[in-house]
């Protein structure tokens, strides 16, 4: 059998060999993205790139990336959806295209992972009023020996704009035994604000391949949780439950979901986010919750740190996970204790909505679904043990109206998307450099660092590493210092140089983190030196007057700043 970390190395491997550098795996919480919660894909660190931006490592990359998408969390316990995911991916940045692309692809999986052509299909982007069939995708795999090839409309082989303008382009999917593996993605038009589609100047190849779902194809496997990425889990939840996997339908979904959430859980708190009542942290707190309820149906308690045990030996290769694992058990710990005395509350609310009553709300068995975490099983028990009427296509129905309003919130978050690399966004970008610089010196703490940075055209939000509330007087300072750098018509200059180069030069980072040989190094005057992706304005004059309108707690031992420009 071929295992998680074989897998991985024969992909670089195969890259580096077609001169493709491999760059960091970037932390589960996007860097000046406000686009997203987490890091869904490879491409979100690479956005300023893919929008032009010279890279340091050059124009062909390649890295597997950790990612988390919780869209379709209410689809984990089959056996192929996860909320935590492993995904390589190569790119071209304005360097080769669909030949090179589609040839590497087929070249990887025949020579490589010694899959049969006669086993693959694919399918091509069939072609609208707006951009063309592409035929030469499929001419050049069918030169290849591909017969099974499909024309599919834009909603299955289309890729983009994130928003409603930005890159975008067809796509090519690639099946093997009609599982699907790969995908890539040929950004080759800019869709316009007024719906046009322009060819780009800088044409490029993102692709995707998802390492479970691989691994499964390659190991003659049907469910993804029999790969060596979560079999020592599933084998610890069984020792844990006294239930054996597979034997009970029920039984193996909620072992899928424990498995998952877990995982996922370990990742996000080594990324530095704690459970919490707001975005990450909420998502957090839910998974975690999510594994604890469907730990109860398997009748475990107080389980989480022996469960989680297994997932440091799986990915022994992330530095962060072996250097926070106490910090990360603790956690789990604390928030599984927490919950189920948070369990013990809401039977007491169930208590209160359902006395001297012959049926239960729809809406208040909701609430105890969605703010208790009682898993519906619970409340039906409940409702037949005291005789109460209880409807669960009418709290199904409740449930839907939730997750469309959920996914309606989700995609106007996503609205600006790739495309915004907005004037506005620019300015607040250089702005937060300037920022976590006064903060250093105003507050006398040469360690501040940042923890999470959310920038849209509206403001700009950075969390950073500080013990207390600031005072009045401090958050004052802290705004005048950086107005006095704005009105100093400070030039922003970017260098590339090494991390060592880097850091020996006064420079901004977490360089405990993995970095390439190569990083862009951002300097505003003698003020400001960070490492960073960009963009940024050339002169600090271009960024308006700066206004800091709330400083608050983002959680333990880090501060939250929301600020503008205008």
């Amino acid at each position: 059998m071929i295992n998680r970390q074989e897998l991985i190395k024969k992909y670089l491997d195969f890259f580096k060999s077609k001169n493709h550098k491999e760059i960091p795996n970037a932390r589960l919480i996007p860097e000046n993205d406000p686009t997203v919660l987490f890091t869904t894909a490879g491409m979100h660190p690479l956005v300023p790139y893919l929008l032009g931006q010279p890279h340091p490592l050059g124009r062909r990359l390649c890295n597997v990336q950790k990612c988390v998408r919780t869209g379709d969390i209410e689809e984990v316990g089959d056996e192929t959806h996860h909320t935590f995911f492993e995904m390589m991916g190569n790119w071209s940045l304005g360097d080769y295209f669909k030949k090179e692309s589609i040839n590497y692809s087929f070249e990887f999986l025949t020579n490589i992972l010694k899959i049969p052509k006669e086993n693959i299909s694919v399918t091509c982007f069939a072609g609208d009023k707006n951009a063309s069939k592409d035929n030469e995708s499929a001419e050049m795999w069918k030169g290849l020996g591909i017969k099974k090839i499909k024309f599919l409309p834009k909603e299955d082989n289309w890729w983009g704009p994130a928003g409603k303008s930005g890159p975008c382009g067809p796509d090519t999917e690639i099946f093997s035994n009609n599982v699907e593996i790969w995908n890539n993605v040929f950004m080759q038009y800019n869709k316009t604000a007024e719906g046009k589609y322009i060819p780009l100047k800088q044409k490029n190849v993102d692709t995707g391949m998802g390492v479970e779902r691989t691994l499964a194809l390659l190991n003659n496997l049907k469910d993804n949780y029999m790969t060596d990425c979560f079999k020592p889990i599933i084998e610890k939840i069984e020792k844990s439950s006294g239930k054996k996997y597979g034997k009970n339908k029920e039984e193996t979904k909620a072992m899928r979901i424990i498995a998952d959430h877990i995982k996922a859980s370990v990742f996000i708190i080594a990324d530095g986010v704690a459970p919490s009542n707001k975005e990450q942290g909420y998502i957090l707190r839910r998974l975690i919750r999510r594994a604890v309820r469907y730990g109860r149906d398997l009748e475990m308690t107080n389980f989480l740190m022996k469960v989680a045990e297994p997932i440091f030996v799986i990915y022994s290769d992330y530095e962060n996970l072996q250097k926070n694992k106490k910090k990360i058990l603790e956690e789990l710990e604390r928030e599984e204790v927490k919950f189920l005395e948070t369990l013990e509350k809401g039977m007491n609310i169930f208590v209160k909505l359902t006395k001297d009553k012959k049926e239960i709300n729809c809406k208040d068995a909701f609430l105890l679904y969605q703010s208790y975490g009682f898993p519906v099983e619970m409340i039906e028990e409940e409702c037949l043990k005291r005789k109460i009427k209880f409807s669960k296509d009418k709290f199904e129905n409740e449930c839907r109206i939730h997750q469309e309003t959920s996914r309606t919130a989700s995609r106007g978050k996503f609205k600006s998307g790739l495309a915004d690399n907005s004037e506005k966004t620019t300015r607040l970008h250089t702005a937060s450099h300037l920022l976590l610089a006064a903060l250093r010196i105003v507050l006398k703490d040469k360690n501040i660092i940042q923890k999470g940075s959310n920038i849209t055209p509206q403001r700009l939000r950075l969390d950073f590493n500080f013990p207390r509330k600031m005072t009045d007087e401090e958050i004052k300072k802290t705004e005048e210092m950086v107005n006095s750098e704005i009105s100093k018509s400070c030039r922003v200059i970017r260098e590339e140089m090494s991390p060592n180069e880097a850091r020996k030069k006064g420079a901004g980072g977490i360089f405990n983190e993995k970095y390439g040989d190569i990083v862009s190094v951002y300097t505003i005057e003698d003020f400001s030196k960070e490492i960073c992706a960009g963009p940024h304005v050339k002169n600090t004059c271009e960024i308006g007057h700066f206004k800091i309108e709330k400083e608050e707690s983002s959680s333990s031992g880090v501060r939250r700043i929301k600020a503008v420009v205008d």
